[in-house]
């Protein structure tokens, strides 16, 4: 008699999940660029608006966009975009690329799923000494989407305090939506760390 009802409190209980775990963004990214922006406003006004510009198109994207349900990529990968043009502005050594292929830019994912991963690039690139490279990929494969993201690690690890939260709530995130419709490697070489991710669609 009671199993609507409990059915019911799941669901309930994985979607409130589901916003907790979406809404988690790195609030230190927030204030490294506020800062930025603040060290510029003076000599390079110009600059110092652009990110600021850049800023608000990712938080209008965050707060609004991201509450649908599903989004198209295109929508994602800009936003991506975004914040790597943003987190260059930290480092004269970071670059990165992102390629899609024309085939995937309107398919329909659950918003700020890749995000987390292309962080985790971020934090553990710029820890490495030369040049910092993040490179994105996101092509169809049959009924997949298949996304990768590779970036340059340090040759001695470094150790971050924030530890892999932002990896586990994806993982739990990818769960609750996909269920074992998706597959996620990730795999480390001596100067290089890739995440692979493939999602049914």
């Amino acid at each position: 008699e009671n199993t609507p009802r409990i059915s019911e409190f799941k669901t309930v209980t994985s979607q409130s999940e589901l916003m907790f775990l979406k809404s988690q963004l790195n609030p230190h990214f927030l204030f490294n660029v506020l800062n930025n922006a603040n060290i510029l406003i003076d000599e390079e006004p110009d600059t110092a608006s652009r990110i600021l510009m850049k800023l608000d198109e990712l938080i209008t994207y965050q707060m609004k966009d991201s509450t649908r349900d599903k989004v198209y990529l295109h929508a994602d990968i800009n936003f991506l975009n975004d914040y790597l043009e943003l987190e260059k502005t930290r480092s004269n050594r970071f670059s990165y690329t992102i390629e899609a292929a024309p085939d995937v830019n309107n398919l329909e994912v659950y918003p700020l799923l890749f995000i987390p991963f292309v962080e985790n690039a971020v934090k553990h690139s710029l820890s490495a000494k030369g040049e910092s490279i993040i490179n994105i990929v996101f092509t169809r494969e049959q009924d997949y989407l298949y996304f990768r993201c590779e970036n340059t690690i340090p040759s001695v690890p470094v150790k971050h305090k924030s530890g892999g939260l932002g990896l586990n709530n994806i993982k739990r995130r990818l769960d609750l939506l996909y269920g074992s419709t998706y597959t996620l490697n990730i795999t480390e070489q001596e100067n290089k760390y890739i995440v692979e991710l493939w999602l049914k669609i």
